[in-house]
């Protein structure tokens, strides 16, 4: 585990991990994390900022009925992030919103196994 891994593990207690650090059951759950790690590195939000938001948005979640079972925790996360970068102004929640259903048609037309890519295509 890097520097930065074992620092977030340290600040956001409630990460999933085990004996060699945190556990992810879908690749995407990996690449928010590294997101998340890469905003903090470039100072976008502190440790504690982020424990903040990411409880408030675990806490909304299981008020609109998540059963919180562990399984959502980087669904939360992701949206945790969606919400930092949008409050900053690194990207408007418009922009994140065309991105994501950019990508969803990218992965629609994409055959499994293959490599999604973005064309100018999927913002239509």
């Amino acid at each position: 585990m890097d520097a930065a891994s074992e620092r977030a593990t340290a600040e956001v207690p409630s990460i999933p991990r085990d004996d060699d650090g945190p556990v992810f059951r879908e690749p995407w759950e990996a690449q928010a994390f590294a997101m998340a790690l890469a905003l903090h590195g470039r100072g976008l939000f502190t440790w504690n900022e982020w424990a903040a938001a990411l409880a408030a948005e675990i806490k909304r979640a299981q008020a609109a009925g998540d059963p919180d079972t562990g399984e959502t925790y980087y669904r939360h996360w992701l949206a945790t992030l969606e919400g930092l970068v949008a409050e900053k102004g690194v990207a408007t929640s418009e922009t994140l919103h065309r991105y994501y259903h950019a990508w969803d048609h990218a992965a629609d037309r994409t055959p499994h196994g293959q490599p999604i890519e973005l064309m100018a295509a999927d913002f239509s």
